[in-house]
């Protein structure tokens, strides 16, 4: 017997979140792979929202003041390419029917810059609702930069679609806890409360008061007991939009699978398909034609597609908005539409500090809080923080004031770092939540319209490398400050020491990994950095202090924009006998070495690799002119992991590296003993070219 439509639904609601659930259903099929059950449950809260609710225009999915949507939970791809297709995003019907197949615009999880209007790429569960506060923080901050009485320029939600899975993850909880402590009233989840994962029902492994923990959190909560009933879903999104001085949590209880006689509310309705005779059955219980699939009804069509009209609307009017604040604040329009083009202040490199050469020099992590205060100071889009760790990472900026609660500048805040700013502030406290910090950096560098860094240790950066490699993948300006990079570190031990994380950040495609040797190149690191718009960068710097270079007789730091060069040659042009390599604070060591076999008659060119994906994007000939082939005597020196070496050396050279975890000692102690000295060095090289045993 056919299930009647809901009572809060009409007939052309019915239709519609039929349309939706079946083009689903029926991708999912057709390609034999996917997730059926979560799209045909929420179909009606993505109905509802992207119909009533959602700010949105398919003709421009880039109108800056759009709301953003973000699907967490995006293992139910075909719900947002359900409503992308349906609403007018230029997603066809033939790329739906090409759903998880190579090279259409349908991947299996969705992806951001390969399908128009998806907002993140999300799949790794938890990682959508990171991202989703991000985007809050971003459009709070650069409203209170750029609003004015009257002309709310930067105004717009953040709506996210969640589910049991995202609200597992550790990395929603660090996010959820940030949040609710900064009060970001215009973030509104709605959570797929299907109490279903891919394994079984949640009643194995998650049973805990949702509603409760959130509350704790300090969000909003609004409970909605049935996901088929439109009527409590809107009233529910009506009291979350009305309070804006909290996020909102609204607990949609949802039936996976809905329809399905024999999937719905099981977990073979969260992974597989349906099966064509459940597909079948399932079509005729919710009175749907059980041919042709992918069945489009015109009137739904209509309804759907409204939203290019509306959505015209909405964007004209803000052109109109801005053209008025224009008019009064030019100054302001001006700022604000270079931010949103992405692109950097004329002149501001001028900021950048020079730092004269200095024997005991100072750690490239002091430099780099240096550099970072100054490009900060012509560059204010930048924005960012640290996991808990400004002290030790140098990257407060000095003017930027605290992003806090609004609320919470009249509030007693002993310990700030300075002024409390509110939403305008631009040093983010995230806590010890390295994980939320990567998840919530990307959210910002999505949303547009911000710069955002942030900072720990190198060895903590395993904390967050699923959200590193998601800004990797989505090519995501985002700026990463990795500090006490080796086992130098010292008395702090092997649990901070750096060994195998560099290695792991050079196997992420598209992520640039930069490891200055000094002061100098740290400073053209940065800007390199800041420059890049098509992906993440990690800069990796010294907690020890390292010599300032003097760079008369040495190549200039500029050399560091390609990614490696030859920073000292053999004298008298003669050709090398042996190349020493090095990256960060190994130059300044491998250049004393080099001294010393200088001295010894032996003819060494020294090179520095402090980004090996820059240097591999230089053309062959460059390359080959910096490690001629014919050099087979090569020696790489990195306090790290040696993984990866042997691109550069070959089989005739050889690695000193880390094979082994630290030790908790004096940080010149610790690189003694692990034999990272200029005698260890000149001994390994002599070695190399067949000259063991002799001094140097």
């Amino acid at each position: 017997m056919p299930i009647p439509h809901h009572p809060s639904q009409t007939e052309l609601d019915t239709l519609c979140i039929n349309t939706i659930r079946f083009l689903s259903v029926d991708a999912v099929q057709n390609a034999n792979s996917g997730h059926p059950g979560m799209p045909m449950g929420a179909a009606p809260m993505g109905y509802l929202l992207w119909t009533r609710y959602l700010r949105h225009n398919p003709a421009n999915p880039d109108w800056f003041d759009r709301d953003r949507f973000v699907l967490s939970a995006g293992h139910g791809s075909m719900l947002l390419y359900s409503l992308l297709h349906l609403t007018g995003y230029g997603l066809t019907l033939s790329e739906i029917k090409q759903f998880r197949q190579f090279g259409s615009h349908t991947p299996g999880h969705p992806e951001r810059g390969h399908t128009p209007g998806v907002e993140t790429t999300t799949g790794p569960l938890g990682q959508g609702f990171g991202n989703a506060v991000g985007m809050a923080i971003a459009e709070a901050h650069l409203g209170a930069r750029f609003n004015r009485p009257g002309l709310d320029v930067v105004n717009h939600h953040t709506y996210c679609l969640v589910g049991d899975g995202d609200l597992m993850e550790g990395v929603a909880a660090e996010a959820a806890s940030l949040a609710g402590h900064l009060r970001l009233g215009k973030l509104i989840c709605l959570y797929d409360d299907n109490r279903i994962s891919l394994a079984a029902s949640t009643a194995l492994s998650f049973t805990e008061d949702r509603g409760a923990r959130f509350a704790a959190y300090g969000w909003h909560i609004a409970e909605v007991a049935d996901g088929n009933d439109l009527t409590a879903i809107g009233a529910a999104l009506d009291s979350a939009r009305a309070e804006t001085g909290r996020p909102s949590l609204i607990l949609v209880r949802t039936h996976i699978g809905f329809g399905s006689p024999h999937r719905q509310d099981t977990f073979e309705a969260h992974g597989s398909p349906l099966g064509a005779e459940e597909v079948r059955l399932t079509k005729e219980r919710l009175g749907w034609p059980t041919d042709p699939p992918f069945l489009v009804p015109a009137q739904a069509l209509a309804r759907f597609r409204m939203a290019l009209e509306e959505g015209k609307r909405a964007e004209e009017a803000w052109h109109g908005k801005m053209a008025a604040y224009a008019r009064e604040y030019p100054a302001e329009a001006a700022e604000l539409g270079r931010i949103i083009a992405g692109t950097l202040p004329p002149g501001w490199e001028e900021s950048l500090p020079h730092f004269t050469p200095l024997p005991k020099g100072i750690s490239t992590r002091l430099a780099s809080g240096k550099i970072l205060a100054a490009a900060a100071s012509r560059i204010p889009e930048i924005i960012g923080g640290s996991a808990d760790l400004n002290p030790s990472t140098y990257t407060v900026l000095p003017d930027g004031g605290d992003f806090q609660a609004p609320s919470a500048v009249a509030e007693d805040r002993q310990g700030a770092v300075g002024p409390v700013w509110g939403y305008l502030g631009r040093n983010i406290h995230f806590g010890v939540r390295e994980h939320a910090m990567g998840a919530i950096l990307n959210g910002m560098a999505a949303h547009g319209g911000t710069i955002p860094f942030g900072a720990t240790f190198l060895a903590f950066s395993d904390y967050l490398r699923p959200s590193l490699r998601l800004a990797a993948l989505m090519g995501l300006r985002v700026i990463h400050v990795f500090t006490h990079d080796s086992i130098a570190l010292g008395e702090d031990g092997p649990t901070h020491q750096a060994v195998e994380q560099l290695a792991a950040l050079r196997a992420i495609p598209n992520l640039t990994v930069l490891r200055p040797a000094d002061a100098n190149e740290t400073a053209v690191a940065w800007q390199m950095a800041l420059e890049r718009r098509g992906g993440p960068t990690a800069l990796v710097l010294s907690r020890q202090n390292l010599p300032v270079l003097d760079r008369s007789p040495l190549a200039p730091a500029d050399g560091t924009k390609r990614g490696g060069f030859v920073i000292r040659e053999v004298k008298g042009g003669d050709p090398p006998e042996l190349i020493l390599l090095a990256s960060g604070s190994e130059v300044s060591l491998v250049l004393a070495a080099e001294e010393r076999l200088r001295a010894n008659g032996v003819r060494s060119r020294v090179v520095s690799l402090p980004s090996w994906e820059v240097f591999e994007s230089q053309p062959r000939e460059y390359r080959d002119a910096v490690l001629p082939p014919g050099v087979t005597a090569r020696l790489a020196v990195e306090a790290a992991s040696p993984l990866g070496w042997h691109r550069y050396v070959g089989e005739r050279g050889g690695v000193i590296g880390v094979e082994r975890f630290g030790a908790s000692a004096p940080g010149d102690v610790v690189m003694r003993e692990y034999g990272f000295t200029a005698d260890n060095v000149c001994r390994q090289a002599l070695r190399l070219i067949g000259r063991e045993g002799e001094g140097a």
